[in-house]
């Protein structure tokens, strides 16, 4: 869907559109929301976490698929070490993700995970050769300066004392590249979104599993229930199954739903609000709140991935309107 598609769309066609993105980006915030309410107020493991989270996610998504889509569950066997090595990815950046707000809260740790921004153009230059232009060089630098100031590591004493925290935060970010990139090559492999969701947290599930077993972990006794550490918490398994449903399933579900009236691009852009509106329900939910220099930092984070995305729904129209005059002069 081009801008000109956007400009002819229904108005109230559009109205549906963004409030239905607007409110999966709402869904999505609540996942680090959930997350630092149980590792705080029943000191779950982040790994342990993780691991029943993107189970209870497969569980809820199979059963849909097996009630409706069952044609969704069809994949082929050269795609199994793609969705083997996708699930490895994930399972990376989902512990990552858990121990990051664990350790510094769901307000910086959802903002330090939109520094993938700056690994995405990077990588994305490694692995698929994509063009490092003015743009994304600019857009790494203002991501690196806003993180700096989000994490703190402009205070040395502060550096010392959540060096863990802030290793965490950082290297979700770069968990979370990873994880748009697997994407990616998902889309390029025309594998269906759903169906590559289920997969991809499958074997997520399966690595998490062993993550949890390994030594040094906590669950790495194999004498110990601390797999079921909620044990008989009816709140604790509750607030566990709406993670993995409601903002992951149902947040993911509304964005897709959304682009079936909203350009790409657009969707995008309402998306760069989550860590904004995970920050206000941190505020009001968790008490949590951030410095001015953190606040500062923020914003660079959130002007880097908007500009990044302006500047490629730019280059994705351009890139149209060339295909387009190229066959128009073909015809000729």
């Amino acid at each position: 869907m081009d801008t000109a598609t956007l400009r002819t769309k229904p108005t109230s066609s559009l109205t549906r559109g963004y409030l239905i993105c607007l409110a999966g980006t709402v869904f999505l915030a609540f996942t680090a929301i959930f997350i630092r309410y149980l590792t705080v107020q029943f000191g779950l493991p982040p790994l342990v976490l993780a691991f029943w989270r993107d189970l209870f996610l497969v569980a809820a998504l199979g059963l849909v698929f097996l009630l409706f889509r069952p044609n969704l569950f069809r994949i082929s066997r050269n795609q199994i070490g793609f969705f083997a090595a996708y699930g490895l990815v994930l399972a990376l950046f989902n512990s990552l993700w858990t121990v990051s707000v664990a350790l510094n809260g769901a307000a910086v740790s959802t903002v330090l995970a939109y520094s993938s921004v700056a690994y995405t153009a990077i990588l994305g230059r490694w692995i698929f050769a994509e063009r490092l232009d003015r743009v994304k060089i600019f857009v790494i630098l203002l991501s690196l300066a806003g993180c700096v100031l989000v994490a703190g590591a402009y205070n040395l004493a502060a550096l010392q004392l959540n060096l863990l925290g802030i290793i965490a935060g950082l290297l979700t970010g770069l968990g979370y590249a990873g994880y748009t990139l697997m994407g990616r090559a998902s889309a390029k492999r025309q594998i269906y979104p759903w169906t590559a969701m289920l997969y991809s947290f499958g074997f997520a599930t399966m690595i998490l599993l062993v993550f949890n077993f390994l030594p040094g972990t906590s669950a790495s006794d194999l004498g110990s229930p601390n797999l079921l550490w909620l044990g008989s918490s009816l709140v604790g398994w509750a607030v566990l199954i709406s993670l993995a449903v409601v903002p992951t399933m149902g947040g993911f579900g509304l964005y897709m739903v959304s682009l079936t009236y909203l350009p790409a691009s657009v969707a995008n852009l309402i998306a760069t609000l989550e860590p904004v509106i995970t920050a206000g329900l941190a505020y009001i939910l968790l008490g949590e709140q951030l410095t001015r220099l953190q606040l500062l930092g923020s914003a660079l984070i959130l002007a880097s991935v908007v500009i990044l995305r302006i500047n490629e729904g730019r280059a994705s129209h351009t890139t149209a309107i060339e295909k387009s005059s190229a066959l128009d002069l073909s015809d000729n």
